[in-house]
């Protein structure tokens, strides 16, 4: 019998602020629909955060909390996550575990907070916080929806590369428009909801990289009725922007003429897969 699949949410004492675990609940229970046994691992502060695991989930947390969490992930405690990530399972990475995961963190009584420089990115504490309802479309057309409240202003570096675009609030910094990034398969982004919750497709594309990990390819079935799929719509509602339908692909991955809800603008044919390396 295969192992179950092992979902750990990492530290969530110190990074589990505004209820990100949620996103490791999601994941797994969309495995489970799909007839794979899938299980949450809590992984405590200060315990050593093992490597082997199937996929991560760091939240959002707090400045003090961060730089706790920091000072452990960059000690022999964080030797586990480090190699995950070198060796690309998939992570989703949360706010302040997005500002983490960057260069440097300069919090708001301007102390320098090194970051685990996993990430091409710095964050700045400065001006008022970003707070409210956020609506960002992927290089695929898929929208996401999510609810941003984080002080910081990040700038990607010039190999970083975006998560998604920002078409309502204001996502990294306010400014160029950039939501989250992405580096093979980590994911990190400042929206909360949980955005696992909120997003099934961003959900279901983790899950299926895991099992690609797994040697199981192909997307998945369907989950039916999908409470996913209906809270992404009324959040999408809720701010101005109709339901959003899949947009159909042919074999190569190309999306055909999907239209961006809540605009005229249609995208073309997506560059590349967003899951994969950049």
């Amino acid at each position: 019998m295969a192992e179950p699949i092992r979902v750990g949410i990492v530290y969530p004492q110190l990074l589990g602020t505004y209820g990100d675990r949620g996103n490791a609940e999601v994941l797994a229970w969309r495995l489970r629909q799909r007839g794979h046994d899938a299980i949450v691992v809590e992984l405590p502060a200060p315990d050593p955060v093992p490597a082997g695991l199937d996929a991560y989930v760091l939240g959002g947390g707090e400045d003090m909390n961060q730089a706790a969490a920091v000072k452990l992930l960059l000690g022999e405690r964080g030797d586990g996550l480090r190699t995950a990530l070198a060796d690309d399972v998939p992570t989703l990475a949360v706010c302040g575990s997005l500002q983490l995961l960057g260069r440097v963190y300069l919090d708001g009584a301007g102390r320098e907070v090194p970051g685990l420089d996993l990430l091409d990115l710095e964050t700045t504490a400065t001006g008022s916080r970003s707070v409210g309802e956020v609506v960002a479309r992927m290089p695929d057309g898929t929208l996401l929806t999510g609810f941003e409240n984080h002080g910081g202003r990040t700038r990607l570096g010039a190999s970083a590369q975006p998560l998604a675009t920002v078409l309502r609030g204001n996502g990294n910094n306010g400014e160029d428009r950039t939501e989250g990034v992405r580096r093979g398969n980590l994911i990190a982004t400042y929206l909360h909801g949980p955005i696992l919750a909120r997003n099934p497709a961003l959900a279901d594309r983790i899950a299926e990289l895991v099992l690609e990990r797994r040697g199981q390819t192909g997307p998945l079935p369907p989950v039916e009725p999908d409470p996913g799929a209906a809270l992404h719509d009324a959040r999408l509602r809720a701010v101005g922007f109709g339901p959003q339908r899949r947009p159909p692909r042919t074999r190569s991955g190309a999306v055909v003429e999907a239209p961006v809800s809540g605009s005229s603008r249609r995208t073309r044919r997506s560059p590349a897969r967003w899951g994969s390396r950049s």
